[in-house]
């Protein structure tokens, strides 16, 4: 496999990975949130907690996951260097 395919594979994980990672928790606490005002009349209250909330945990979640891949990216370089003493 070439160098560059190895990075553009690790690019497209973590575009799908961070993607996936702020869409899904953001939808889900919009519709519990709107749900969750239609069952007690408190029209935005819950919609806004439930954003808040999935905001703060979605933030913790991509520093970790940022931290895991910058390991990885790191990796990808030490083995180029190895591989080709040149670059």
């Amino acid at each position: 496999m070439t160098s560059d395919a190895a990075y553009y594979r690790l690019a497209m994980r973590i575009f799908a990975d961070f993607s996936a990672t702020i869409a899904v928790p953001a939808v889900l606490g919009a519709l519990a949130g709107k749900w969750l005002d239609t069952q007690y009349g408190t029209e935005p209250r819950y919609l806004i907690i439930c954003l808040a909330a999935v905001f703060a945990l979605t933030a913790l979640v991509i520093a970790k996951k940022a931290k895991i891949y910058s390991r990885q990216y790191k990796r990808l370089i030490e083995k180029e260097i190895q591989t080709d003493p040149k670059v």
